[in-house]
């Protein structure tokens, strides 16, 4: 299918020493060695799969590596790049709205080279800054030992679910963000979803990881989810299901970009490179993901892209309303 929205990956090239990062600048990706330093908001478990199965391919490189939740990474880079010192090389986390910023800011590397042949335009960055590796998308959770399949967002709205919905916060998560301004922006949705939530008592909170161990643990009977997280916890025997709601899901596909400060670019552009490489759709597809590639066939358990009703959302619009939306978001639930 075409897919209707610009999708994006980033991996953020940090700085390392000057003087070995002159000499890398010109190498080829191929010969990749030395240090790359990675911010992901990929769970622990992913990462490591993913930077294990890059350095497999690349054992020349060490990948010094740092997980958190997007918004807090970007915090982090933020007040680096303040103190003129930021440290990652390269950014692989959730959404286009934080990276699209730092765009803005010409803190990204173009790659023009980008092995992008396979994928849709929509998927990467027409300047080629960013690309998405995946499709990731948030739907409804479930516990089937205490709750019933639902079909709309709005089902969710109703009193037996006072304080039963455990729901990611926006200003800790890239996923729940690019929620919170996908559906705020879809008409018959909109904020009424976030205030009916406030209404039932529910307080966004943390990342996909607290929400899915309050579904599966019985604390909440529904839950604000990625697909991913939700149906490998159900493979492995948690008494969860997942949900695409007829009327629409947001969706992210973990850009990876590399920082315009990045020193070494060889390691950063291989790192890409395996990313978007079969090997490294075969890998999206082994973590529990939709790939984008469309030779790679998706996880058993999901759905075809065709049978899911993806909501577009206009990224360069989120990013100049991102203040407002946020500040929005904290009036309703009192932040």
């Amino acid at each position: 299918m075409r897919l209707t929205t610009s999708l994006a990956v980033a991996l953020i090239a940090g700085p390392m020493i000057g003087a070995f990062a002159g000499n890398m600048g010109n190498a080829h990706a191929g010969e990749a060695s030395g240090t790359l330093t990675l911010y992901t908001s990929q769970t622990p478990e992913i990462a490591q799969m993913t930077v294990d199965a890059f350095q497999a391919k690349h054992p020349k490189v060490r990948v010094e590596w740092t997980r958190n939740g997007t918004t807090q990474l970007m915090n982090v880079l933020q007040t680096e790049i303040l103190a003129g010192d930021p440290k990652p090389d390269v950014l692989l986390v959730a959404d286009t709205i934080n990276l699209g910023s730092l765009k803005k800011q010409g803190r990204l590397m173009a790659y023009p080279e980008a092995p992008v042949g396979a994928f849709d335009k929509s998927t990467y960055d027409a300047g080629k800054m960013m690309f998405g590796t995946k499709i990731i998308a948030t739907g409804i959770g479930y516990n089937t030992a205490n709750a019933k399949p639902v079909k709309r967002w709005a089902d969710l709205l109703v009193d037996s679910n006072k304080s039963a919905i455990a729901v990611p916060s926006p200003l800790y998560s890239g996923a729940a963000l690019y929620h919170l301004h996908t559906l705020t922006g879809t008409p018959g949705i909109g904020w009424a979803f976030y205030e009916g939530l406030n209404k039932l008592g529910i307080t966004p909170e943390g990342g996909n990881g607290p929400a899915l161990k309050a579904l599966a643990g019985g604390m909440a009977k529904y839950a604000v989810l990625v697909d991913a997280d939700t149906l490998r916890a159900k493979k492995a025997g948690s008494p969860v299901d997942f949900i695409y709601p007829e009327d629409g899901v947001s969706f992210i596909t973990e850009p990876v970009a590399i920082l315009s400060t990045a020193h070494n670019v060889p390691a950063a552009k291989a790192f890409v490179d395996f990313l978007l490489s079969h090997d490294g759709q075969e890998l999206v597809a082994k973590q529990g993901y939709l790939p984008l590639d469309p030779k790679v066939a998706p996880p058993e358990g999901f759905p075809k892209l065709s049978d899911i009703k993806l909501l577009p959302l206009d990224a360069d619009k989120a990013i100049d309303n991102d203040a407002g939306v946020r500040e929005h978001f904290q009036q309703i639930f009192g932040g």
